[in-house]
């Protein structure tokens, strides 16, 4: 299997199922779970920036601490999909792997209302 050239931090809230699905299907993952739960943003931001890893999350705070504070990163996805469930999300993953990854990287993402928005 090829490797994949985003490298992946999942924050707690997004779930097993979609790391899961990133690590079988050839990601480079760490969890936030496996690291520290309790883990602050900012935290989880730094270790992000050091092994250049994007966020996933389903924490919009993120969201305050890159644009507002202009906090750097090395990517955030956003997910905004409050009632999904494990099987839902993989899917969404998938679809947004599948169609944006090449234009992901380093990328402040947020996915609302079926539909990706990427920003600097």
């Amino acid at each position: 299997m090829p490797e994949n050239k985003l490298k992946f931090l999942v924050d707690v809230g997004v779930g097993k199922k979609v790391e899961e699905w990133l690590k079988e299907n050839g990601y480079d993952v760490k969890t936030v779970r496996s690291i520290d739960p309790k883990a602050k943003d900012t935290e989880i931001l730094k270790i992000a920036i050091s092994e250049s890893r994007m966020v996933i999350t389903m924490d919009k705070d993120f969201g305050e601490l890159v644009y507002k504070s202009g906090k750097s990163h090395a990517g955030v996805l956003i997910l905004r999909i409050e009632d999904a469930n494990g099987n839902e999300k993989v899917e969404l993953i998938k679809k947004i792997l599948h169609e944006y990854e090449d234009k992901m990287q380093n990328r402040f993402c947020v996915f609302q209302d079926g539909r990706l928005r990427i920003s600097r």
